[in-house]
């Protein structure tokens, strides 16, 4: 079961990549962040509101977000700023580079996520997800040549960098996640990150974006909203994954890069990005190594 969730959370993930991508052009990173953790904490605020009342609305259901002492939301507050900490160094790469790029590069998080299962779980992986993660690394080197014809320089583009500290940062987040799911309901989680996400960015927007609003122009897009949608989607099938019984957190987050095959499809299909053919075979490589963790974690 935990497979099936984690394969929905990674096309989930992609169509985010696309939503987020279509926002992102020509357009300011901070505000189309801000709005993000906005619509996807109205979402949950009326689960948020009978939880902390109360009310008893959603009792039973799927949407119940049972009542957390002091430790429970610190725990949560943690997580929240290392998302939003991701995702900034993220967005910021998203816009810049090509979301053929971005895509596989974010291949990399399960493999820093795997070395860390291994020391802090001690989690083993069986011959076939072995596998799979050298595919997942040798694509990774087949990328990195498919850039260059793009004059993208994997070792000085700020942009690359980017993407990389958010990939680090994303690879710890997920070891913290399969920390904290042990204990704490995945609404729970979910709910309340999505509102200290919010408040955290509206602080850095009033402070880094509001004042020179000016010089970085934010227009409106309908793909906004979906980013949202589609996030929500995608974390909520993800930390149902990992409060499984018998979950690997190094396999649920391999298998959620395998989001990269929908993003690559829309980057070729709607933004109509160049050396196709060459990034292909990377993608190849990728889903080739996602079809290996599968087998091995049946």
């Amino acid at each position: 079961m935990w497979v099936a969730l984690a394969f929905l959370s990674a096309a989930l993930l992609g169509l985010y990549d696309v939503a987020k991508k279509r926002a992102l052009i020509g357009n300011a990173v901070m505000p189309v962040l801000l709005l993000n953790t906005l619509f996807s904490s109205l979402f949950f605020l009326p689960f948020i509101i009978s939880s902390v009342g109360g009310f008893g609305w959603f009792d039973g259901t799927f949407f119940d977000i049972p009542q957390g002492d002091f430790e429970s939301h610190a725990m949560v507050l943690i997580k929240s700023a290392m998302v939003l900490t991701s995702w900034i160094f993220g967005y910021y790469g998203m816009k810049h580079l090509p979301i053929t790029i971005v895509g596989p590069i974010n291949a990399t998080r399960p493999v820093l996520t795997l070395l860390g299962a291994m020391l802090i779980f001690g989690e083993q992986l069986n011959g076939w997800q072995w596998g799979g993660v050298l595919l997942a690394l040798f694509s990774l080197f087949l990328l990195s040549r498919a850039g260059k014809s793009e004059g993208v320089d994997f070792r000085n583009n700020i942009w690359i960098l980017s993407v990389a500290a958010a990939a680090i940062v994303g690879a710890c987040c997920g070891l913290y996640d399969k920390h904290i799911m042990r204990t704490l309901d995945p609404m729970f989680v979910q709910g309340w990150y999505t509102l200290y996400q919010f408040a955290m960015m509206a602080v850095v927007v009033a402070v880094v974006w509001f004042p020179k609003r000016a010089e970085k122009f934010f227009r409106w897009s309908w793909a906004i909203p979906l980013i949202s949608l589609f996030l929500t989607c995608a974390d909520i099938a993800y930390l149902t994954a990992l409060s499984k019984e018998g979950a690997l957190i190094a396999v649920v987050s391999m298998i959620r890069r395998s989001s990269v095959i929908v993003s690559f499809c829309c980057g070729a299909v709607l933004f109509r990005e160049k050396n196709l053919r060459t990034k292909a075979l990377d993608l190849l490589f990728i889903l080739l190594g996602m079809i290996l963790l599968y087998i091995g974690s049946r």
